[in-house]
């Protein structure tokens, strides 16, 4: 039997044009980075099945790069050098800019935050560069700290770079914060592996001077 005419065949190849062109659909860039190089490997096989080498040959050189930006962003992840965190003024124009471009995006998973934004709230932009990545805005309660936001861009979303807020404690410690509550019912996988303990319905943690 010809391989044309073979039915997986055809279906791999297929599976794979869909998944490249599904990969250039992900907002989030590790997500896009992932996919796209697990299309490349299915039309590699595809290509190479049927004697098509100068595909092979593009497809191999486009794992090579998707594999070494995989790297390069999971090693990126928890690195302190890899993120700048700035401390900015709750009315900030630049914040409110970011709040408001954001906002479908921040009210999809924060459908109760108001923009309504105080002098007791402290606001911190997270940089990747000249990107921002990531918005937490705290309310301040005598020594504690309430979290009314811990955005994070879509591209960005698989990193987490709000953690860059709570592990740099000088940021919150130089404010007399030495407690930080999230909101009731929010995921915890993020916070425990920070240091966070869940205290009923909400995560706390303590803050080193």
């Amino acid at each position: 039997m010809h391989l044309l005419t073979v039915p997986w065949l055809d279906l791999l190849g297929w599976a794979g044009s869909a998944l490249l062109v599904y990969s250039l659909l992900q907002k989030s860039v590790l997500r896009l980075r992932v996919l796209n190089a697990l299309a490349c490997v299915a039309l590699i096989v595809f290509n190479a099945l049927l004697g098509v080498w100068p595909m092979v040959g593009m497809n191999v050189v486009l794992v090579g790069i998707n594999t070494w930006f995989i790297a390069s962003m999971l090693l990126d992840r928890h690195d302190e050098k890899a993120f700048d965190v700035l401390e900015v003024e709750s009315r900030d124009v630049y914040l409110s800019h970011v709040l408001r471009v954001h906002t479908d995006d921040i009210r999809r998973y924060n459908p109760l935050f108001s923009f309504e934004l105080d002098p007791r709230v402290d606001a911190y932009l997270v940089q990747k560069g000249d990107e921002t990545v990531g918005v937490v805005l705290l309310r301040r309660e005598g020594d504690s700290a309430y979290v009314l936001l811990d955005y994070v861009t879509p591209r960005y979303r698989d990193f987490a770079p709000g953690e860059f807020v709570w592990r740099r404690s000088g940021l919150l410690a130089n404010h007399g914060v030495r407690r930080v509550v999230t909101p009731p019912g929010m995921v915890g996988a993020y916070y425990e592996r920070l240091g966070f303990v869940r205290s009923g319905d909400s995560w706390t943690m303590d803050v080193r001077a």
